[in-house]
């Protein structure tokens, strides 16, 4: 997300954190609900070894806080909305499960089918490969039907009410995953819903993309708490989630962007606040990326900025994700970029296509990280 832009914050009775009004130029791409399911039992199967910046903008958009008030939580189901809303040993339970189930599905047994006889509805508002492709073919995988809901089958607050979506498709499935733009969105779903929703990205958090790139960090640098990212670009919707998951895992997490790019404030003072990692913001990419053992990297105009690409292009420049910069990080850095990437733009072909490059192993893992995600909803 980006650029130059006022902030008036306005505090809610029910939460501690505040509603931000962003007036904004191009929104970025795009409860902590507690409790299993009652009285439902679960077997632990064995293990196996182991974006809101400041904006100058055009239009207006308000961006709650990640908080649902006492009287929308439901004990009888869970959601995954943002990754604050659980604590550690949770997130890594869910890891845990993701490198199991992995595993299984990839010795060739199929004979663990979690999902037979559910389904799940996919809200598409905002359209995306990755998502709809991982989210349906783990699903499947798992023994499950995902039915796929795109911009012209729901206008959520448009054609109908979001709250009147939300309560007939908890009638028919499972669990609902929905992808779109504004955050509001997500919440109304889940407030609404009477089955578990899942946050498969608005423009204020991506949580299912970072449990992706925990999940291949696990796998490569063979740990996640204490590492060092460097995220090099916007700070945008999945600097957001970044800055969740160090407010809940211990990490030293860098987000070097141009100025008046930089990531939502009270999204910063929170993971700073909660004092588990070492938050930085940085506007020298070439001194953040030393010692770095991720450097991390996203399109720099996303879905609905697409109009100020040149603008950005201008205004990113030093930003790029180049073999100098790679060399500066060090030679046990990997390359992390959460797709689609414009080669020479934000990356160059050199560094995407490089040995240290990590990009498709973590694109495959969107799906195993996700089944596991969905396991823990349904409490499965």
């Amino acid at each position: 997300m980006a650029a130059i832009c006022s902030h008036s914050i306005v505090r809610s009775e029910k939460s501690s954190l505040p509603t931000h009004f962003y007036s904004s130029r191009g929104i970025r791409r795009s409860v902590k609900f507690s409790g299993g399911l009652s009285g439902f039992s679960v077997a632990s199967p064995a293990r196996f070894p182991a974006r809101f910046p400041s904006i100058t903008c055009q239009t207006s958009a308000t961006f709650p806080s990640p908080v649902v008030s006492k009287g929308v939580l439901k004990a009888e189901k869970k959601d995954f909305l943002h990754l604050s809303d659980f604590d550690k040993s949770t997130l890594m339970k869910i890891l845990d499960r993701a490198i199991e189930v992995k595993a299984q599905l990839k010795s060739g047994d199929r004979t663990f089918l979690p999902f037979e006889g559910k389904t799940m509805a996919m809200i598409f508002a905002k359209p995306s490969m990755r998502t709809r492709v991982s989210f349906e073919t783990g699903f499947f995988l798992l023994g499950g039907h995902a039915i796929y809901l795109g911009p012209d089958t729901i206008q959520m607050g448009k054609r109908e009410e979001t709250r009147d979506i939300a309560r007939v498709l908890s009638r028919y499935n499972d669990v609902i995953m929905a992808r779109v733009f504004g955050h509001q969105d997500i919440l109304d779903l889940a407030k609404y819903a009477t089955v578990p929703v899942i946050n498969g990205l608005t423009d204020y958090n991506h949580p299912c993309q970072v449990m992706a790139d925990a999940l291949t960090m696990i796998e490569h640098i063979g740990k996640l708490e204490g590492t060092k990212v460097v995220y090099v670009g916007d700070g945008n919707n999945m600097v957001h989630s970044w800055l969740l998951l160090a407010s809940v895992v211990p990490l030293h997490f860098v987000c070097a962007c141009p100025k008046g790019f930089e990531p939502d404030k009270n999204t910063v003072e929170k993971a700073r606040q909660a004092g588990i990692s070492k938050i930085e913001i940085s506007h020298d990419p070439k001194e953040a990326v030393k010692g770095a053992d991720v450097v991390y990297s996203d399109v720099w105009a996303s879905m609905g900025q697409k109009e100020e690409a040149e603008y950005r292009r201008k205004a990113f420049q030093g930003f790029q994700v180049n073999e100098e910069l790679m060399n500066l990080a060090g030679s046990k850095a990997y390359f992390m970029h959460c797709l689609p990437a414009e080669r020479g733009v934000e990356v160059t072909d050199g560094v995407i296509e490089a040995p240290n490059s990590i990009v498709f192993p973590q694109a495959e893992n969107r799906m195993h990280a996700q089944n596991a995600i969905m396991l823990h909803v349904l409490g499965l």
